[in-house]
């Protein structure tokens, strides 16, 4: 063990003056336990063999801030680790937004599927009114026309405008509130 470690020491120096065959080396001496143990967290052997070259990328960048050459194996074993962790972070956030997202869609299918009923209701309702409600109902909701206007057009007094919108939103409240019920 001791005999390795000198080993990955004297290869990092190598590397860190300028001999990039020592480099090549450490991949050798390396890749296959960075692959296996990233293997054994994500259980998936390409996300390993893609951590592994992540890692190899990261220690590229940052050997020349390692401290003590002798303890490369265990720093190189850390990023791998570390690497292998933050993927399994990522997929369980990605699989946990694909869940709460199928929820939303879910709950909003069931909504829309609601909103379509009570407007199929609301549309049967409307047209169970008697005629002269349905009318009045159509003129100030459809057509937004004021009660004043509504008198005016269909020949009656505000009163009696006001008094069948009433009756006609009473009729259809209780109907909705049946409907409602119902689900």
């Amino acid at each position: 063990m001791k005999k390795d470690k000198t080993i990955d020491a004297m290869l990092v120096t190598q590397y860190l003056s300028g001999h990039a065959s020592a480099l090549t080396e450490l991949v050798k001496r390396w890749h296959k336990l960075f692959c296996e143990k990233a293997f054994w967290l994500v259980k998936d052997a390409d996300v390993a063999k893609d951590i592994a070259q992540e890692s190899w990328k990261t220690i590229i960048d940052k050997i020349d801030k390692l401290k003590d050459p002798n303890s490369f194996g265990s720093w190189a074993l850390r990023i791998v680790y570390t690497k292998a962790i933050d993927y399994i972070n990522s997929n369980n956030r990605t699989r946990d937004n694909m869940e709460h997202y199928k929820y939303e869609q879910d709950t909003l299918d069931v909504e829309n599927e609601t909103d379509e009923a009570l407007k199929k209701a609301l549309l049967k309702a409307i047209n169970n009114l008697v005629e002269h409600q349905q009318t009045v109902i159509k003129l100030f909701y459809v057509e937004d026309y004021s009660l004043k206007e509504i008198s005016a057009i269909l020949n009656i007094s505000v009163g009696t405008a006001k008094s069948r919108l009433f009756h006609a939103r009473e009729k259809l409240k209780d109907t909705l509130k049946e409907k409602r019920n119902d689900y």
